[in-house]
């Protein structure tokens, strides 16, 4: 029962932040967080221009709560909005802007789009960039357009923990259209940078002169081992001569 409970509970925090997604559009939404407190459930939304989720007045944050009360059942949601501190190493919002400009300037201009955000997250100091862009771009054929830069782990755990993902799609007349971002990001541990610390020179005559210092010692001070007794030999019995 307690297993049921927790997976109802994080297949309902997925619906919430799925529908949050869907609701915040052109807003540079990257991702959101819930927090169960002792007055009701938190929600944390993180986005690079906060002021379009408010709206005027918190107008767009009174219907957004109205609505997550209705639709899930919440009791007491309490919304907060957080900004992103570097917006150009945030998966997510790269792939919006992708897709924005997709649907801006179509499909025939996507190499142009795919070059420019690519050297703009480089320059925010990414460690490497991923870009896949996958459906009928150009032509009538569905392919797959791969714009790629710097250094990315493909395997291991830092490719699975360390590295930024997202997928989204745009919708045009030919069709949609997937775009995939992967960003490695400066700030991330690779298992194979090793640092040469450099040892100070330890000056070998000093440590000599310690050593001798320690080893004299003053003859006044010196313990004069005592000396050994000789042994007494057994006492032989006198010889005496007997006339012939």
């Amino acid at each position: 029962m307690i297993e049921r409970k927790f997976v109802a509970q994080k297949f309902k925090e997925f619906q919430i932040q799925e529908y949050i997604t869907q609701n915040l559009e052109n807003v540079g939404h990257s991702h959101t967080k819930m927090v169960k407190t002792p007055l009701g459930e938190k929600i944390i939304i993180y986005a690079s221009r906060p002021g379009l989720i408010v709206g005027r007045k918190g107008q767009n944050i009174k219907q957004l709560t109205k609505t997550l009360k209705k639709r899930f059942g919440l009791e007491n949601p309490q919304i907060e909005i957080s900004e992103v501190e570097k917006p150009s190493l945030d998966a997510q919002i790269i792939a919006e802007k992708i897709v924005d400009a997709l649907e801006k300037f179509g499909s025939e201009k996507f190499k142009a789009i795919g070059h420019k955000i690519m050297t703009e997250v480089m320059r925010a100091g990414a460690l490497g960039i991923e870009i896949v862009v996958s459906g009928k771009v150009p032509s009538a054929r569905a392919k797959s357009w791969r714009f790629y830069s710097g250094y990315l782990k493909k395997c291991g755990d830092i490719a699975i923990m360390g590295v930024r993902k997202a997928n989204v799609q745009a919708q045009l007349k030919t069709g949609i259209i997937g775009v995939k971002v992967k960003i490695m990001p400066p700030d991330i541990k690779l298992p194979d940078d090793i640092e040469i610390v450099e040892q100070k020179e330890v000056k070998i005559e000093e440590i000599k002169d310690k050593v001798e210092s320690e080893k004299e010692i003053p003859k006044e001070q010196a313990k004069e081992k005592p000396k050994r007794k000789p042994r007494k030999k057994k006492d032989e019995g006198e010889r005496t001569e007997t006339d012939e």
